[in-house]
């Protein structure tokens, strides 16, 4: 592979862009207001020093496969100290590079404020096991597999800020709550430009150094995990929202990996040496993989439609 940009190169040549769209994101982002998309008035004392009633799942008409991806898209944003601290660390604090980290940081501050708020004034969870749950997740921490290297980050968050807005967006679906469903439209609306802004990004260093960042799509791809996936009871979780259309493979494929890569014009890009072609090859054996495996998905979902139709 031609010499790859070293970090701190890859940093000043991108500085440029990142002022860019750091301007860009500032004038298209919209301002909201947590508090507007929180049903205050539903809302009354739990147990305890207040001497409220004890929650009862009763409380809420919430679907218990909605109460679970609510449940998972607010342990994932609670995390947020320690994606904080990783880019922080990797794009540092300085000029458009800083002004970015505290932008984004402070915009994914809110959802957790407001998904936490919806779900307690509504009572659509145990807030004590959402609790123990929280402490659970936040202490383990968060690492990304790709934190040590500035491509690989920028290609990896370009595609969860894709697939965190879909699990939003479908999550405020199946609640059957207009509320709620307002609110995580907010929320995903966020999460759709911070995947523009990583993407932009990504798609510079692309042709600043196209066989490193070619490298660098292939192995996240391959690898790509939602920061999520150490959530107690997670795979459990995860397979209900995936049978409910909350987030499966076809939408993994179709509605994430392929939209982002298309954008990047990966598979028509010129200009890459042998090791970026060999990875190109080995991204497009994947995607074709991937294919099998999400049809084989919905066949197996159809089934158990089927089935649990059948039953009822």
């Amino acid at each position: 592979m031609s010499k790859p940009l070293s970090q701190t190169q890859m940093l000043i040549e991108l500085e440029q862009v990142v002022e860019e769209n750091l301007n860009r994101h500032l004038k298209v982002a919209k301002e909201w207001f947590p508090h507007e998309y929180v049903p205050w008035s539903d809302g009354r004392n739990f147990d305890g020093p207040l001497g409220g009633e004890a929650w009862s799942p009763d409380d809420s008409p919430l679907s218990d496969v909605a109460r679970s991806a609510l449940i998972v898209n607010l342990l994932t944003e609670d995390n947020l100290p320690s994606y904080h601290h990783e880019i922080a660390i990797l794009f540092g604090r300085d000029a458009a590079w800083g002004d970015w980290v505290h932008r984004w940081t402070a915009e994914e501050g809110r959802h957790g404020i407001a998904i936490r708020d919806y779900l307690l004034t509504s009572r659509a969870v145990d807030p004590v096991e959402l609790e123990r749950l929280r402490m659970q997740h936040m202490s383990t921490g968060y690492e990304s597999l790709h934190s040590a290297d500035l491509v690989r980050s920028l290609a990896y968050v370009s595609f969860q800020e894709l697939a965190t807005r879909v699990s939003h967006r479908n999550t405020g679906r199946v609640t059957n709550d207009p509320v709620a469903d307002a609110l995580l439209g907010k929320v995903a609306a966020d999460e759709n430009l911070h995947m523009i802004f990583y993407r932009n990004l990504l798609g510079a260093a692309l042709e600043l150094s196209p066989s490193q960042t070619m490298r660098a799509i292939t192995d996240v791809v391959t690898t790509f995990a939602m920061p999520g996936t150490d959530i107690a009871g997670f795979q459990r979780k995860a397979v209900e929202m995936a049978i409910a259309g909350v987030y499966d493979l076809r939408q993994h494929r179709d509605d994430v990996v392929a939209p982002v890569l298309r954008f990047w014009n990966v598979f028509e890009l010129e200009g890459l040496d042998a090791e970026g072609e060999q990875a190109r090859e080995e991204l497009a054996a994947f995607m074709d993989g991937l294919e099998v495996q999400a049809n084989r998905f919905e066949d197996k979902r159809d089934r158990l439609r089927e089935r649990l139709a059948a039953r009822a």
